[in-house]
């Protein structure tokens, strides 16, 4: 440690996002950067705990106080050096990562302010692209052959480090390019697909082959071709909400508008009767997580009226701490997002009863608001209707509510299988880790 008193001496600063005005009127990313100097000193107060939590943290444990000491003193490429060493992709984690990191940072205790780590890990890889302290590697090959099915985030993960083992790997991907949620989920105001796209390029040179528009079904002839094979498909089904009205036109899973539109900022062309957009209607969206918020955004950059978001589930505390889910659990607390900022109706507790319509197109959504009370067997609580339905004005409705976690039938012996398929839905640092979990795992078969 430089400074040991920085944390006592200098005050947490995030980067910010840009003007509301300015960024609703495009989909550049939101995010702003600290200047060299600032980010160094954000970096110096990390107090290279005796106990990092935040290593503990972290699900492909970063090594967040070496990495954020190298880059207090200038030295960049040793950070990235550190960072690279965990994480595979530190570009995807150092923008859209929820910072679990963070959140177990002692001086998150202390103070609620924690170190930035996630603003840290971008500018450092960011860096490191600019610098050309990313180089493409030469590797000696072992004679293996691996597939890799879904370029997801799991996926890449698996395939980059099988790569760097010396396999010779496939990836097959039923969509026109990689990324998974990352490229079709996620929308570019938060990451930039150039930035996945800068990431492929080497993957690509340094000897991984893409097979896109390919879904594959891996039976036991097709693992039988390789010597070990990666299932990394996610989590493909959407929660869906079955209530009288659901056919109505204008009703869609979140990421039918959230992939669309991605793939219209590529240059691909819709239809008229294809296009799903928010232009001039009040739109609705069940569901208050991430997706949620990602729609959120999306409707506002493509001039909607006004936004609503509605939830099933109690609105959670505000504030850093959570008294029902203590440290060192992750705090379920009120997140308000940039999207969020942009403008929009939020609501709690409220069910969705029936989507009312006129000549076969969706105009309001008939909802209830609801108590949850305990259940006297146990179990999950009660839900008790409250007050009067009410109906909401809507011309399009996105079910953001989450995916079903998928079945798998029995695989042959070299078949792995990794991330959201393996778990289902959750967090792109969680599917990079378990992607790199099942390259290990891979390796280990192939010793045997």
């Amino acid at each position: 440690m430089g400074n040991p008193k920085a944390f006592l001496e200098i005050c947490r600063q995030e980067a910010g996002y840009r003007p509301v005005h300015d960024r609703i009127h495009d989909f550049g990313e939101v995010e702003q950067t600290l200047n060299t100097r600032e980010r160094r000193a954000q970096a110096s107060r990390c107090m290279d705990c005796g106990v990092p939590f935040c290593h503990w943290a972290c699900p492909l444990g970063n090594k967040a106080p070496e990495w954020n000491d190298a880059l207090f003193r200038g030295q960049w490429e040793l950070a990235y050096r550190l960072l690279s060493d965990t994480n595979p992709f530190p570009e995807f984690t150092g923008r859209i990562c929820p910072a679990l990191c963070e959140k177990a940072c002692v001086l998150n205790r202390f103070n609620h302010e924690p170190t930035t780590n996630r603003e840290d890990e971008a500018a450092i890889t960011e860096a490191a692209f600019r610098e050309g302290y990313i180089t493409v590697r030469s590797i000696k090959r072992n004679g293996r052959r691996v597939a890799v099915i879904g370029a997801g985030p799991a996926g890449l993960a698996a395939a980059n480090d099988l790569n760097l083992q010396g396999c010779e790997v496939t990836v097959f991907e039923k969509n026109e390019n990689a990324g998974g949620l990352l490229r079709y989920g996620i929308p570019n105001f938060k990451l930039n697909k150039a930035v996945i796209d800068r990431r492929l390029r080497f993957l690509e040179a340094e000897g991984i082959t893409f097979r896109y528009g390919e879904e594959v079904v891996c039976d036991e002839a097709f693992a039988n071709q390789y010597d070990a094979v990666v299932v990394a498909t996610g989590t493909p089904t959407a929660r869906d909400l079955p209530v009288p009205g659901r056919e109505l036109k204008g009703v869609h899973f979140a990421l039918e508008l959230l992939a669309q539109q991605n793939r219209v900022l590529a240059g691909r062309e819709f239809g008229k009767d294809e296009r799903i957009t928010a232009a001039g209607k009040d739109v609705l969206v069940i569901g208050g997580g991430d997706t949620g918020s990602d729609c959120i955004g999306t409707a506002h950059r493509q001039g909607c009226l006004g936004v609503t978001q509605i939830e099933i589930m109690p609105r959670p505390v505000e504030g850093p701490e959570d008294p029902q889910n203590p440290w060192p659990n992750y705090p379920r607390t009120l997140k308000t997002s940039s999207s969020h900022e942009e403008g929009c109706t939020r609501r709690w507790n409220m069910n969705t009863l029936e989507f009312l319509g006129k000549d076969g197109r969706l105009t309001g959504v008939k909802v209830q608001e609801i108590d949850w009370e305990p259940n006297p067997e146990g179990g999950r609580p009660l839900m008790v209707p409250k007050g009067e339905p009410e109906v909401i004005k809507a011309e399009l409705v996105l079910l953001a509510m989450g995916f079903l976690k998928p079945e798998h039938p029995q695989y042959p012996a070299n078949v792995f299988v990794c991330g959201d398929a393996a778990n289902g839905a959750t967090l792109v640092v969680r599917a990079m880790a378990s992607g790199r979990q099942a390259a290990a795992r891979v390796q280990a078969f192939l010793k045997k």
